[in-house]
């Protein structure tokens, strides 16, 4: 699933680009109205979050520009409440729309339930990088030609967030959330899960996609991609 968030709060974009990451979204991003459409056209997006207050070209006129081509579920992002802006958004072909300011969660929330009356599938059904395959509905990993390996939940969580961000390292604190959330877990109980996954998906020597320990910051899927 891709996403092409649009907002020139660069701060707030990568708020909300690092949720939906998260939560298994390809994320792209535009910063005014003109990249916006250019992005939506080149790229061909599963859902557009999109702020109202924008350099070059409102939120409203990019809807109308894409509500003439396609329907792609839209989701609007603004600090205006008046009712005559959600009811003008939403009549211009938004499917919601959100007032600023607002939890990732409730984004990723809506998000969901947008891509659930479109139709679409709000999360993927399997993930991969290099010969590492993670099939999120079975639970269970395959590496290669391999026999499936089944996941706990937590397994297949933090399995999940490390393939989002391959390439790159997370904080513990970052994981403990995805895997816990933010009431549960510690670095101790993380440290047992990357052990227990580590020996189900690192099964030889010399593979080339495995979990890299950054002592003080975190852990990092690392495949042979992104080896430099």
């Amino acid at each position: 699933m891709k996403a092409l968030i649009v907002d020139d709060d660069r701060v707030l974009a990568d708020v909300v680009a690092f949720a939906l990451r998260r939560e298994g979204f390809q994320v792209i991003q535009a910063f005014d109205g003109p990249s916006a459409l250019a992005c939506w056209a080149e790229e061909k997006p599963d859902l557009v979050v999109l702020d109202v207050n924008l350099p070059k070209m409102d939120g409203f006129t990019v809807v109308q520009r894409i509500r003439k081509e396609a329907d792609t579920p839209i989701i609007m992002l603004t600090v205006r409440g008046e009712d005559s802006d959600v009811v003008h958004g939403l009549e211009l072909g938004a499917d919601d729309y959100i007032t600023k300011p607002f939890s990732p969660g409730q984004l990723v929330a809506r998000a969901r339930a947008v891509l659930r009356r479109t139709g679409l599938p709000s999360t993927p059904s399997s993930r991969q990088v290099g010969d590492l395959v993670l099939a999120s509905s079975r639970r269970e990993v395959r590496i290669g030609r391999s026999s499936p390996v089944p996941l706990t939940p937590l397994e297949g969580r933090l399995l999940d967030c490390l393939m989002v961000n391959v390439g790159q390292v997370l904080s513990y604190d970052v994981i403990i959330d995805h895997v816990w959330g933010p009431r549960g877990g510690d670095r101790d109980m993380l440290r047992q899960l990357i052990r227990r996954l580590r020996g189900k998906i690192e099964t030889a020597p010399g593979d080339l996609v495995y979990i890299k320990t950054i002592p003080g910051l975190g852990y990092g899927l690392i495949s042979e991609d992104n080896i430099v």
